[in-house]
């Protein structure tokens, strides 16, 4: 694989406090990008850094032991995390997902979660406050961080068999630690608990119905996600990707399934049920989820942010650029409105369908832009 250096430098845009920007939407009333998309889900990224070394998000070829991370001063503080979450949450934001790298790295992150659970929308509501991990640490920490506020958690684990596992996170982690992790979750009352599988086909798409057989009635809701083209070293390739549309086949021709709703507006998984004896779904059975960002896009209602660990919005997972925050909480020491104004300008300017755009194309055509997209360990997923 061919080496990449992305310069840090290169993956923001300045902001300016511009007097002509628009007016904030009054309170209770959604803060509407350019194509009617609210913004109510907020990920924000704690680490730039991970202990796991998975080719699809941060293959050991590019992210070696030379690789220029960020420095500690460069993060944002656990402070202006939260004042910015704050301004989210006063425009529409009820929910946030903490994610990296691998969250569980940054130190003291009970601390920042502490500061967010106390966190109000402008009714009064607690937020939606979730955490997204490897797993590899939640055993010892899952007890700390129920304590701090943190409600629930989703694990990613691409497979049950320790060969497959242990050769797709690349640093000869075993399978039983991770399950460790998501015991102890559940027994703290972390959930309700999602598993994330990503499946990459002539890798681990034989792990598909061990996992269903596992999780199947035990309360954890098992999603699987397409190989994505997120970032520009992890060597995607379309033959690649295990449509979901195969995986709820493979599915369903030893478990009956039933299409159940969305929970929410901008939900980013199909849902399916297990069927019970009497064809209809049976909630003791549970569900699982297929999360199809590259055969079948969801764009259209997609209501998520993404802040960076050192303070950049994006607006896509997919994005190339993001807007640089930091130096307003910073050298401007701006004033709470007129971030809020910033936040509000830069929303209401998204248009980003990166997804749907994809899906134009002839399979062999180059995308539009040249522009390098920003990692996932970068930004979060």
């Amino acid at each position: 694989m061919t080496e990449v250096r992305i310069p840090l430098s290169a993956l923001g845009r300045p902001l300016r406090l511009d007097a002509a920007a628009p007016p904030l939407a009054p309170e209770g009333t959604a803060l509407l990008d350019r194509l009617g998309r609210p913004l109510t889900d907020l990920r924000i990224s704690v680490t730039d850094r991970c202990n796991f070394r998975c080719s699809y998000c941060m293959p050991k070829e590019v992210f070696d032991k030379d690789y220029p991370y960020l420095p500690h001063g460069a993060l944002l503080s656990f402070e202006e995390i939260t004042r910015l979450a704050r301004l989210f949450v006063a425009q529409g934001v009820h929910k946030i997902r903490l994610t990296g790298g691998e969250p569980l790295l940054r130190k003291n992150i009970e601390r920042l979660i502490e500061q967010l659970a106390v966190l109000r929308t402008p009714d009064g509501q607690a937020l939606d406050l979730t955490l997204t991990t490897n797993g590899s640490l939640l055993a010892r920490k899952a007890q700390s961080l129920r304590d701090a506020g943190l409600q629930r958690v989703t694990v990613s684990l691409d497979g049950l068999d320790d060969t497959v596992f242990r050769r797709m996170n690349d640093v000869d982690f075993p399978v039983a630690q991770v399950l460790e992790g998501l015991e102890a979750a559940r027994s703290v009352g972390l959930g309700p608990i999602k598993v994330n599988m990503v499946v990459k086909r002539g890798t681990n798409e034989g792990e598909i119905l061990p996992m269903a057989r596992r999780f199947r009635g035990s309360g954890v809701v098992l999603r699987f996600i397409e190989y994505m083209d997120v970032g520009a070293t992890n060597g995607w390739r379309m033959d690649e990707v295990v449509p979901s549309a195969e995986v709820v086949q493979r599915l369903s021709e030893e478990f009956p399934l039933v299409p159940l709703h969305a929970t929410a507006p901008g939900e980013t998984a199909q849902r399916w049920g297990y069927a019970g004896p009497d064809g209809r779904h049976d909630p003791a059975l549970g569900e699982v989820g297929v999360i199809s960002s590259v055969t079948q896009a969801f764009c259209s209602d997609c209501t998520r942010a993404r802040l960076s660990t050192e303070g950049r919005l994006y607006l896509c997972l997919f994005a190339s650029q993001g807007h640089d925050l930091k130096p307003l909480l910073r050298e401007r020491q701006a004033s709470d409105a007129q971030i809020a104004s910033a936040i509000a300008a830069i929303w209401q300017g998204r248009a980003d369908r990166y997804s749907e755009l994809r899906g134009l194309r002839a399979p062999d055509e180059a995308p539009a832009s040249g522009a390098r997209r920003v990692e996932m360990s970068y930004i979060g997923g």
